[in-house]
């Protein structure tokens, strides 16, 4: 089970640095053992918290960031993040502020249309070679991107969005991952919260909220996807388990690493103990005749988002 950090920053509406800090070692001393974040995240604002407070436990977890997603004002890529001296510094930037000397695992955040994937896993290389990265990983990339680069240097571990409403990785992504050797990391495992519990209605999004402009989140989408959650609600309850540990549970069924990322430390603990949940086989496959293949309401993000996807 891993810890998305995503949350820490603002993304999803105002953070409390107070209620972060305490969210953040509670996955910790959960069992929590694996932190993914960004430099984007809050402007580096999540890489700083982490940093601050994790700086005397560096040993106890797997440090994952990700470089490469600046949107110019109307959500396009800013052009050239793929190239050998944007990598170099954006690492060293982002080391400054986790206060380390090295990172576990650095990724590609979106590729970078402007520059061969070829020319970018060669400068990744070269910084595990040199013992500043642990080994590297892309995010939201297609198996055909996935392979070329991995043919430059063997690629750690590639990153997507996936959960019972995300299922798209299924067909060649996955396969592709286990073919390689590639650890595949599921983002938003939990459908963005939808299926964890907190959104109901459009009401529960604070302003600010990234989702607000997810179509998902709109209108007769939202309430067909809240009533599909509403379903597996009902069969966590008879497992004797939260929404959120029957969901992870499937996931890592799937063979993927969740990481979910929350600002409430009792759903940091929560989310960790459905790493330890055994259930039968059964169970999945009522989860998957709920939520069946593309049964979610509204595409995965809005025009710039999905525009920024290598499909």
């Amino acid at each position: 089970m891993g810890f998305g950090a995503m949350n820490l920053a603002p993304v999803y509406g105002r953070v409390e640095e107070s209620e972060a800090a305490d969210t953040l070692l509670a996955a910790l001393d959960a069992g929590f053992t694996f932190v993914d974040t960004a430099d984007i995240y809050g402007r580096g604002s999540s890489e700083d918290l982490i940093g601050r407070m994790l700086e005397k436990r560096r040993d106890e977890f797997v440090l994952a960031t990700k470089f490469g997603g600046n949107q110019d004002s109307h959500g396009i890529l800013i052009p050239g993040m793929g190239r050998p001296d944007y990598v170099r510094r954006a690492l060293d930037a982002s080391l400054s502020r986790l206060r380390a000397d090295h990172v576990d695992l650095y990724y590609l955040h979106r590729l970078d249309p402007t520059t061969p994937i070829e020319e970018t896993a060669g400068v990744l290389g070269e910084l595990v070679e040199a013992g500043k990265i642990g080994g590297y990983g892309l995010s939201e990339v297609s198996p055909s991107t996935l392979r070329r680069a991995h043919a430059v240097h063997p690629v750690t571990a590639l990153q997507t969005e996936y959960s019972p409403f995300q299922r798209a990785p299924e067909e060649e992504l996955i396969p592709a991952c286990a073919e390689l050797g590639v650890t595949f990391v599921a983002y938003s495992p939990l459908g963005r919260g939808l299926l964890g519990g907190t959104v109901r209605t459009a009401a529960d999004l604070e302003e600010g909220d990234w989702r607000r402009g997810n179509p998902r989140f709109q209108g007769g989408n939202l309430e067909r996807n809240v009533s599909l959650a509403d379903r597996v609600a009902t069969l966590a309850a008879e497992q004797g388990v939260t929404t959120a540990q029957l969901v992870l549970a499937w996931v890592i069924d799937r063979g993927a690493l969740p990481i979910p990322g929350t600002r409430k430390a009792a759903n940091a603990r929560a989310n960790a103990a459905a790493g330890d949940l055994t259930l039968d086989a059964s169970v999945f496959r009522r989860l998957e005749d709920i939520v069946p293949r593309d049964a979610a309401a509204g595409a995965q993000g809005n025009e710039s988002y999905l525009a920024n996807l290598d499909k």
